[in-house]
């Protein structure tokens, strides 16, 4: 089976120009040639949470905030939180295990296991090889990708390119985290935003129009000191990273909201017009669920009604890459998505990365 030709990604390119750039390049023009038709599809979803929930109550009782404070600035109510005996792995399995089900397909059928987290169990081995272990996926090749809060767009878009150049049949794509573990509890601006959590999907062979239509991916790597945990790598060894206290997630919230809205209104609107679509022939849009003001504020830029933008931040935080497979798991459940719906999935994280999918379900 031919590869697809993909919009090739661009490191470069800054994100205020990104939408120009593509308007006026030639790869539009050649993307436009393409055909559509889907040469992957989701099989099944499924989703994992910790035990804990930690609500905002409890967080003022940690530190200098109120309920009113957190939901007026982020629209988090509440978080789940992993326990000592929780790890990303096991989340991301367990989140798996409901996605396999779901799509009637063996962990031995699968013939790669993608996992998009910054938080994974160990420096190496990568927490796919875990999730291997666990799900007994004997036959599948099993790797990490790192792309904070875009990582399972990233993921799924490497699952895609996958199956259309017949290199797999099966691949299931996880984005999981616990990113408790890397937020400093003492922080008031960013503890307050994040929970742990794992959604999965499994992609097989699309069979009709039904399927991943389009992915786009970008990242602008001049920006990473704004959104970044940079403590135990070879930048900063542990030993270093341990006596200045870097362990902990970093981020300059007032920056990162400026271009947040900025690249996921880009990454939307693009994907859209290269597919020759707009806001009206979606179904639903599944934003990465940061915060509220940015979910409205991506909304807004690619005018598309609230009533259209799912919505779920309240009850799990910012996830990271676990927030939209979560996201689509539970539209699912709550019949928010359903069969022939056109769904856009659209998300941005720490690198800069962001990037945008169209899915028919």
């Amino acid at each position: 089976m031919p590869s697809r030709r993909r919009w090739p990604w661009c490191a470069k390119a800054s994100i205020k120009s990104s939408a120009a750039n593509w308007k006026h390049s030639k790869f539009k023009r050649e993307c436009h040639s393409l055909s559509k038709t889907p040469k992957s599809k989701v099989l099944g979803t499924g989703r994992a949470v910790p035990e804990r929930v930690l609500t905002n109550a409890d967080l003022e009782k940690m530190v200098d905030t109120s309920d009113e404070w957190i939901r007026s600035r982020t629209g988090i109510e509440r978080r789940f939180i992993a326990s000592k005996d929780d790890l990303t792995s096991k989340l991301c399995a367990s989140a798996a295990q409901k996605a396999l089900a779901k799509a009637q397909i063996s962990a031995e059928q699968l013939d790669a296991i993608i996992i998009g987290t910054v938080t994974g169990d160990a420096y190496f081995p990568s927490t796919a090889c875990y999730v291997q272990e666990i799900l007994g996926a004997t036959n599948a090749a099993a790797f990490d990708l790192s792309a904070a809060c875009s990582g399972f767009i990233y993921s799924l878009t490497m699952a895609d390119n996958m199956i259309a150049a017949d290199k797999a049949r099966y691949v299931l794509v996880v984005g999981g985290e616990i990113l408790s573990r890397i937020t400093d509890w003492t922080d008031r601006a960013t503890c307050v935003l994040f929970g742990d959590g794992a959604g999965a999907v499994v992609i097989g062979p699309a069979q009709d129009e039904h399927g991943v239509i389009d992915t786009f991916i970008k990242s602008d790597g001049r920006l990473t000191s704004l959104l970044c945990m940079i403590g135990g790598g070879t930048k900063v060894p542990f030993d270093i990273a341990l006596s200045e206290k870097l362990f902990h997630l970093d981020m300059q919230g007032p920056e990162v909201f400026k271009h947040a809205v900025t690249a996921m209104g880009d990454a939307a609107s693009s994907i859209l017009e290269r597919n020759d679509m707009t806001g009206e022939d979606v179904s639903l849009l599944i934003p990465h669920q940061a915060n509220l003001r940015i979910i409205t504020a991506t909304a807004k830029r690619v005018n598309m009604p609230m009533e259209k933008v799912y919505v779920n931040v309240q009850d799990y935080g910012n996830t990271s890459a676990a927030s939209i497979p979560i996201a689509i798991d539970e539209a699912f459940e709550k019949g928010r998505l359903r069969s022939n719906d056109l769904c856009l999935m659209v998300a941005f994280g720490g690198g800069f990365t962001w990037g945008s999918a169209l899915i028919r379900f």
